[in-house]
């Protein structure tokens, strides 16, 4: 959520904003909305402290009386208004997008996000390398088929050595981060509407969002959600900040993604694993916990041995809740290029102000916190190790930092 006072006080710098995301908003309207309701509280307000002046000569003046029983029924009538008004204008407010970083790229599209650095030496071959598809299936060790028939398509098994591999990749992501001052939750894997509101998904996201009938509840699409959502309507002591929560959790999304060679195997499916990175921090430190995060995603990545590249992501590419983000992208031997699996974005202030997550220090000044979402691994990750450590005969040889959770060292075909 947009601070008002920054609507209008500098309602060009917001409309320029918008325009620049893609946003069709009315400010116009949201001033006139918020001018409206401003009088309404006033007028409000006068009206209470006539009340309460003439509430002390009823007993002794009739005329009084009468004037009090107007003015209260005039309250009603505004405190009515005041509430319609104060909806009507949470309602546009709530389509505003964030604020943008200075740094943040022009574009529409992933094709113009900018590339900050290369890590790694990309893998070779003798041969030419299999994608995740071909070798799930001479491993055994996905099965697409099966999971369209029992859920639908776009879900599907790991199995074997290959869920073997997932939970060991899990389990040691989790042992680092707690290493790295994460404290370790385990989800509920549903949120309310208020929550998905709150952190951003509502409503700019509905779409990828699927609901429970009859419920005011919807699976999470990422342990973000459950995650900053777990502080709503609270104050933190300044002192006790930044908090680092990490969970791993199943992730559900309506929306499949591309076709063809994009969304060959498991790359966009509709529910995928994930642990994931929330930081709560003062205002003037997200930027370095932006970055602390983003450390931690490249210091998997080199652990694994996985090659991978930076991008600062463009403004068409961010959700609208985002002020500045980076994604990591990992070589794919058997795809060919770079393909994302992770971001990291810094919210700033925007979720904090929907869900009510305040910080107060020594001197009893209060804000709003600042939030850090950034994803340490998701499967694709798995299915990059699949590619990248692949041998002639179909086999993949499992990372050495992997191996005493795997209990084995290589995947071969049964």
């Amino acid at each position: 959520m947009i601070d008002i006072k920054i609507v209008r006080e500098r309602p060009e710098f917001i409309k320029q904003n918008c325009a620049r995301r893609g946003c069709n908003v009315n400010i116009d309207e949201i001033l006139i909305l918020d001018k409206d309701y401003r009088e309404v509280i006033f007028k409000a307000e006068q009206l209470r402290s006539d009340r309460n002046r003439l509430s002390k000569e009823c007993k002794d003046n009739p005329e009084a009386r009468e004037k009090v029983k107007e003015i209260k029924q005039e309250i009603g009538e505004l405190e009515a208004r005041e509430k319609e008004l104060e909806a009507e204008l949470n309602s546009r407010l709530s389509w505003l997008p964030n604020l943008l970083d200075p740094a943040v790229p022009d574009g529409d599209t992933d094709a113009a996000n900018e590339e900050l650095r290369k890590e790694g030496t990309l893998p070779s071959f003798s041969f030419k390398p299999r994608d995740h598809q071909e070798l799930a299936e001479m491993l055994d060790i996905i099965d697409t088929k099966r999971g369209a028939k029992v859920a639908q398509s776009g879900f599907y098994y790991w199995k074997g050595k290959g869920a073997q591999l997932c939970n060991a990749l899990f389990f040691w992501v989790q042992k680092e981060l707690i290493a790295k001052g994460f404290t370790s939750f385990i989800t509920p894997c549903v949120a309310k509407e208020k929550t998905l509101f709150g952190t951003g998904y509502l409503p700019f996201f509905a779409e990828q969002t699927y609901s429970l009938k009859n419920e005011d509840l919807s699976l999470i699409g990422t342990s973000e959600q459950t995650l900053v959502g777990y502080h709503a309507d609270e104050i933190l002591d300044a002192a006790s900040l930044p908090l680092c929560y990490t969970a791993f959790s199943p992730c559900f999304r309506t929306e499949s993604g591309s076709y063809g060679k994009e969304s060959r195997g498991i790359f966009r499916v509709h529910q995928f694993h994930k642990v994931e990175q929330i930081v709560f921090c003062l205002p003037q430190e997200s930027e370095k916990y932006h970055k602390f995060c983003l450390e931690n995603e490249e210091y998997l990545l080199n652990q694994l041995g996985i090659p991978y590249r930076v991008v600062e992501v463009c403004v068409g590419d961010m959700g609208a809740p985002g002020y500045r983000k980076y994604d990591v992208e990992a070589y794919f031997a058997g795809f060919g290029s770079y393909r994302e699996v992770t971001s990291n974005t810094n919210l700033t202030d925007f979720q904090s102000r929907r869900l009510g997550i305040r910080y107060k220090d020594k001197d009893g000044n209060k804000g709003f916190v600042h939030t850090i979402s950034a994803t340490a691994v998701t499967d694709r990750v798995v299915i990059a190790i699949l590619e990248n450590f692949q041998q002639a005969d179909g086999s993949v040889v499992v990372p050495e930092v992997l191996r005493p959770f795997t209990g084995f060292d290589k995947i071969t075909a049964p």
